[in-house]
């Protein structure tokens, strides 16, 4: 196996540690990006063990260098694990790990639109033979469809003042630029509450752009239908939002507006969420805010 990747991955050493029950079994990477928790991956299975590995991000498909008879990677979003699955004869896995974070790949690249450190075109497609970008949000977006993005994406409790900006600087001129929407506001208090309220802002145009919620939610639920017993599910989350969905499925079998299972499909490993230690924070800082949740299937 020959594989060098750029950006070590968060939580590797946690995740596959408590992901691989079957070293001769199937194990799915439904978020490749850089490829480093696949790689951590194959280094713990055996020869006869086969990796299933996605990604929605052409970048990532076409930088991959893992050379693995194992290894088979698709240009997918996650959602369509099933479909990967069955097109590869395989109806069940014996675990699946999934990074729900963006890839260095992605916020690193100024004409990607994700970073608000750039001044660039405002895009955020994850996909990008999608045809919604941020752009799409910001300018063609009812008020009350800005509000509520802002509201449960952002957790901005402004959200409506934030929505009242956006929609009446587009009635002049549409915003096409992160400096656009960066100018927008001012920000009072110490540059961290600045950087934070950016952060958010970002983070909730771009889990309406990628549908990130709705996405998660079904896939969780996908997941509880092809995971073998006594196979594992490792999550790892970047934000509250995500966190509490996997948390209350994982934990009574809950996902809001979804389904409600009588029997829980899943068991928690670890009664507390895992983090990633004071060193791995020091290495990475983008760690710092990586939360992962180990279930096992029932």
């Amino acid at each position: 196996m020959n594989f060098q990747y750029r950006h070590k991955p968060v939580l590797t050493k946690e995740s596959i540690k408590n992901l691989i029950t079957d070293q001769n079994g199937v194990y799915v990477d439904a978020t490749f990006g850089t490829g480093g928790h696949s790689y951590a991956i194959l280094k713990k299975l055996n020869k006869k063990a086969t990796l299933i590995a996605l990604d929605q991000d052409k970048e990532s498909i076409e930088k991959n260098c893992i050379q693995d008879k194992r290894f088979h990677l698709f240009h997918k979003n996650f959602i369509h694990i099933r479909n990967v699955l069955n097109q590869n004869c395989i109806n069940k896995v014996s675990g699946i790990l999934v990074d729900l974070g963006i890839s260095s790949l992605q916020i690193d690249n100024p004409t990607r639109g994700f970073a608000n450190r750039f001044d660039c075109v405002l895009d955020m497609r994850m996909n990008q033979e999608s045809f919604y970008s941020a752009q799409n949000v910001l300018n063609e977006c009812s008020k009350k469809k800005l509000f509520h993005i802002f509201y449960e994406y952002g957790e901005l409790k402004n959200a409506k003042k934030i929505a009242d900006k956006i929609f009446n600087k587009r009635l002049k001129k549409n915003i096409k630029t992160t400096l656009d929407l960066i100018r927008l506001f001012s920000i009072k208090g110490s540059f961290k509450n600045k950087k934070r309220f950016f952060a958010r802002l970002f983070q909730s145009i771009r889990i309406e752009v990628n549908n990130e919620i709705n996405v998660l939610k079904d896939f969780l639920l996908e997941s509880s239908k092809i995971i073998l017993p006594g196979g594992r599910i490792a999550v790892i989350s970047y934000h509250s939002i995500e966190d509490r969905i996997i948390k209350y499925f994982f934990k009574k079998g809950i996902i809001i507006n979804k389904v409600n299972f009588k029997t829980l499909p899943f068991q928690m490993i670890h009664k507390k969420v895992i983090k990633p230690s004071f060193q791995e924070i020091i290495n990475n800082p983008r760690s710092r805010s990586a939360r992962l949740r180990i279930a096992e299937k029932t």
